[in-house]
């Protein structure tokens, strides 16, 4: 136990902080909300691995390991789909998912 937090408590926060990226993601028509909850999710199962980790093999690291790589995976994933978007708006001055449909190729 981390200080009087059982693993169930946070287990319970991490899975809707999951949920709502999810929910998010699916119901959202803004690229960058869509992005924001994508994030939610990344953010979500990088805190259950350290958490998961430090109850099960408090003495290892490997899952502060794979939140890290998780981290740098979100920050590369959030660069690339920051440019797409900007990319878009210059195009076509909207970052709305409905407005990418009418766009020539």
């Amino acid at each position: 136990m981390i200080q009087g937090i059982s693993i169930y408590e946070i287990l319970t926060i991490t899975s809707a902080i999951f949920f709502i990226g999810v929910y998010g993601f699916l119901t959202r028509k803004n690229l960058i909300t869509m992005l924001l909850s994508i994030e939610l999710i990344l953010n979500a199962a990088a805190v259950n691995f350290v958490v998961i980790n430090t109850y099960l093999y408090p003495d290892k690291l490997q899952g502060v390991f794979f939140s890290v790589f998780i981290v740098a995976v979100a920050a590369a994933e959030t660069a690339l789909a920051v440019a797409i978007v900007i990319n878009l708006y210059k195009q076509i001055a909207s970052v709305e998912v409905k407005d990418t449909e009418i766009m020539k190729y």
